[in-house]
């Protein structure tokens, strides 16, 4: 299971390594610049603990790496139970944080269950689509939404994790069309949206916290209250404007380091990066991501088999989501949902999925030619 051999190394997908890598250092870098208290000696450890979560998931990649992926189909099943079982064991006991009841307590160590989730979803929902001859009709699509998707999305959102929960239904229409639809499937898709939207979205705003409807509604009118729910999206709009086309330098930047900017190392770490390089950095730092996503889907195209091209498809797609949501928010152009930059944001369970997911990813392009079967 674990055989490693000469042809591995020699297929090895350096790119995507080398770019996960360098986002991740970048991220760290921000980080620090982030967290760091102008004029005071002692500064705050958490890019050190980045730093260490960044060699654990090296770790964790190379884990990822060792094997065939196509054991993970064989324990996707078990997998995805003990993952729903995590996010029920988070809603009955979880700490609560920010607002939200989404981490396990073990001694000193707090995790995210939903962050590995994502993963154990996708390996789950590609073992399940590997097996169903495409296209996949309506009565199908429906099935695999009742059956894998309907019970951790209702989970998440009640602790309350609206933006995983958003990132596993996009994950599963991207899927779902990567596998191929039925014209039929997808005319009754946007007839059933069409008619449910107006009483769906009645359903979510009631069911929504007040921090979350205030979100939705500084993201419709940031003036309504730019003290107040639009400080956010203002302070980053104002981060990202200050560092004009070369940005101030880095540990130049003042909205971060002075707290004008909440949440400055996690959800709007972009913002940040922005003020400190500008136009001309940020270019650099979306061709990387661009780089990332372009790898994976030529992953997608030169997969071995139908379950690799399932998997690969749903990793890049979630690496997409996070990335266009995350700076979205950032810009004004998406509603706050507290989803993270991937490999940038702070985080170490965000971290190490990620790199266990990019791990998956170069798997799947590694092993793309039959001798390894």
């Amino acid at each position: 299971m674990f055989k490693i051999d000469r042809r591995l190394i020699q297929n090895f997908d350096g790119v995507t390594f080398m770019t996960v890598i360098a986002i991740s250092v970048i991220g760290i870098l921000t980080v620090f610049s982030a967290t760091r208290q102008p004029g005071v000696e002692t500064q705050s450890p958490l890019f050190i603990k980045q730093a260490v979560w960044l060699v654990i998931g090296l770790f964790g990649l190379l884990a990822a790496v060792s094997f065939d992926y196509v054991w993970l189909s064989r324990i996707s099943l078990p997998a995805y139970v003990t993952g729903v079982a995590l996010l029920a064991v988070v809603l009955v006991m979880g700490k609560t944080g920010m607002g939200a009841q989404r981490w396990i307590s073990l001694g000193p160590i707090a995790f995210q269950p939903s962050e590995f989730f994502k993963l154990i979803f996708i390996v789950m929902l590609s073992q399940y689509l590997s097996i169903i001859r495409s296209p996949v009709g309506i009565g199908q699509m429906l099935r695999v939404f009742f059956v894998i998707v309907f019970l951790p999305f209702v989970m998440l959102v009640k602790q309350p994790d609206l933006g995983t929960a958003i990132v596993v239904l996009t994950i599963f229409f991207a899927i779902m069309l990567a596998k191929g639809l039925r014209r039929q499937a997808v005319a009754m898709i946007v007839l059933i949206g069409l008619v449910s939207l107006p009483f769906l979205g009645n359903i979510m705003w009631t069911g929504l916290k007040d921090y979350q409807k205030n979100r939705l509604i500084a993201f419709i009118d940031p003036g309504a209250d730019p003290a107040g729910i639009g400080y956010h999206i203002n302070q980053s709009k104002v981060a990202v404007g200050s560092g004009e086309f070369f940005g101030k330098g880095f540990l130049h930047g003042t909205q971060g380091p002075f707290r004008f900017l909440p949440e400055r190392h996690t959800d709007f770490i972009f913002a940040v990066f922005a003020e400190e390089w500008g136009f001309l950095g940020s270019v650099v730092l979306l061709f990387l991501y661009l780089l990332l996503i372009l790898r994976g889907l030529d992953t997608v195209r030169k997969a071995k088999d139908e379950f690799g091209r399932m998997l690969a498809a749903g990793i890049t797609f979630m690496f997409c989501t996070y990335f266009f949501i995350n700076v979205g928010m950032t810009l004004g152009m998406m509603p706050v949902v507290g989803i993270p930059l991937p490999f940038m944001s702070y985080g170490g369970t965000a971290l190490l999925s990620n790199f266990i997911s990019a791990g998956v990813l170069i798997n799947i392009r590694t092993r793309r030619f039959s001798l390894f079967y």
